[in-house]
């Protein structure tokens, strides 16, 4: 094929195929990897955050195995169908977001409104496109600076919890830190196993007992205005703007090309279908992306797809230990966990402080985004991520807008 068809088809040029093993091992091996780094990094994120707004251990571990049963189905779906590597992740940036709100006065059932309406918020941004412009149009350090005022106090936990509990803590730190040095993908994993294994010798494992079994519990949604406005639109932006957008851009770096808005509008759809099982948002991966989108996954980009389509097999498989996973979190000192879970998060955090602090022009409206977001302000019910945007977005305007 010439260069012009693989432009006209929006794929990659492919490259000289590998003589020295099987081609589908790569791409097999790359997916298997990026199901369990996504899940064993992060879900420790989303049970906090799940937590954070009232859910049962129940309802959490239903909303962890909704949420991998949808981005596992959904990548499935959509790289089988476009051939190329979709990666589908929760969106931890979100679960943190949750994390560092107080729980909605109608509890669990108006945070599942909320997820609703976010999900509602990403099929119109891919189903109308002056709707997604004008999100798009949203100043980027402002959005890094929200993301980050959301991240802060998730990323200090590791350290408060030195204080708190040192003997626990400091193993779980010291693992992540080697890890890091060693191989950065697998630092938070090494953290969580650490974890277990300091609970285990320290006489302090949980004691699980109950139904293990993989199960979904339905939520009946209650739609609270005051949620809807603090939790639900500020989960739209974050997703939109720290999950979506970069996942895109990781496709479009490899190479690929596919159409945004059916994209944004399938992830919003399965995000909708997660919801009342307690799911909180779904959108297309970034890190794991990488992973089955780069030529690691395969020597010849048209096979790369395979290791999405592994990778989202990986999530449905994964999800049967959700339950398991939810009791140990419930269990465990919450301060652990939450260690675990910024750790999780400091690359994030460093991410979007970088891009809140990049222009100089817009620095003083990007900090008081972040100031006001971790100062947890909360007005008649809703919570600081709101108002940081508003009161970071109005200083933008007085000093920039003619």
């Amino acid at each position: 094929m010439q260069g012009g068809d693989a432009a006209a088809t929006g794929m990659p040029e492919p490259e000289k195929p590998e003589l020295d093993k099987p081609e589908w091992v790569r791409p097999v091996t790359a997916g298997v990897m990026a199901a369990v780094v996504g899940f064993a990094s992060s879900f420790a994120v989303v049970l906090e955050g799940l937590r954070a707004m009232g859910a049962t251990p129940g309802q959490a571990a239903s909303g962890l195995l909704a949420l991998c049963l949808a981005m596992g189905g959904l990548g499935v779906l959509l790289s089988l169908r476009l051939k190329m590597p979709v990666s589908i992740a929760w969106s931890t940036p979100g679960a943190a977001l949750l994390a560092a709100t107080a729980v909605p006065a109608g509890g669990f059932p108006a945070a599942v409104g909320a997820f609703l309406v976010a999900a509602g918020l990403v099929v119109v941004a891919g189903l109308w496109r002056p709707f997604g412009r004008l999100v798009a149009a949203i100043p980027g350090p402002l959005a890094g600076a929200m993301l980050a005022g959301v991240l802060l106090g998730l990323c200090l936990a590791p350290f408060k919890a030195l204080g708190s509990l040192p003997m626990q803590a400091l193993p779980i730190v010291l693992a992540w830190a080697l890890m890091m040095r060693l191989n950065r993908l697998w630092a938070v994993p090494a953290a969580l196993a650490v974890t277990i294994a300091v609970l285990i010798l320290g006489g302090g494992a949980p004691v699980i007992g109950g139904d293990l079994a993989p199960h979904l519990e339905l939520v009946a949604p209650r739609f609270e205005l005051q949620t809807i406005v603090g939790v639900g639109l500020p989960l739209f932006l974050v997703t939109m703007a720290s999950q979506n957008v970069p996942g895109l851009a990781v496709l479009q770096t490899n190479g690929y090309r596919p159409e945004p808005g059916p994209l944004f509008t399938a992830t919003g759809v399965f995000s909708a279908l997660a919801a009342p099982f307690g799911g909180h948002a779904v959108n297309l991966a970034a890190i794991t992306a990488a992973l089955c989108a780069g030529p690691d996954a395969a020597a010849n980009p048209r096979r790369r797809w395979l290791a999405a389509v592994v990778g989202g097999a990986g999530y449905i498989v994964i999800g049967a230990i959700a339950t398991l996973a939810a009791a140990v979190a419930a269990a465990a000192p919450p301060v652990l966990i939450q260690a675990v879970a910024g750790l999780a998060l400091i690359g994030a955090f460093g991410n979007a402080l970088t891009a809140a602090l990049a222009r100089p022009a817009e620095r003083e409206s990007a900090l008081v985004t972040f100031l006001v977001t971790a100062s947890g302000l909360s007005v008649a019910g809703i919570g600081a991520a709101f108002w940081g945007l508003l009161a970071g977005g109005a200083l933008w305007l007085l000093l920039h807008r003619r």
